[in-house]
């Protein structure tokens, strides 16, 4: 069994930046793609972003390309969220995942396991 912490949620200024942390204890996530996806209020979680297992490949909704950067540090079993020029529509509790496979993927049907979310919120 997997739990993921996540962690660095908060609030924010429009335009200012937050860095979402998930760390894996009970067993290693090293040798699986991890991600985020959010959920604004009265909204379906969406995909954010995702990073294979070696880190070579990401993907990114089209909403935060260019704004977020996912990044993983499998010796610390942690992948982060940097989240750079925020907009109120940022606003979720974003929720840290890790999948069944190595490659990246964007669906939630893949997620083995789930973090309890951290909320982020960007005033305008």
């Amino acid at each position: 069994q997997v739990q993921l912490v996540e962690s660095g949620g908060g609030l924010v200024q429009a335009g200012g930046s937050l860095r979402l942390s998930c760390a894996a204890s009970g067993r290693t996530v090293s040798s699986a793609c991890v991600g985020w996806f959010r959920r604004a209020p009265g909204r379906e979680r969406e995909f954010v972003s995702t990073i294979s297992k070696s880190g070579g490949s990401t993907r990114y909704a089209d909403s935060v390309k260019g704004r977020f950067t996912i990044s993983r540090d499998n010796a610390k079993n942690t992948v982060y969220l940097q989240m750079n020029s925020l907009k109120p529509e940022d606003t979720a509790v974003y929720f840290c995942a890790s999948f069944f496979v190595e490659d990246v993927v964007t669906t939630a049907a893949l997620v083995k396991y789930w973090g309890q979310g951290t909320q982020v919120t960007v005033s305008s």
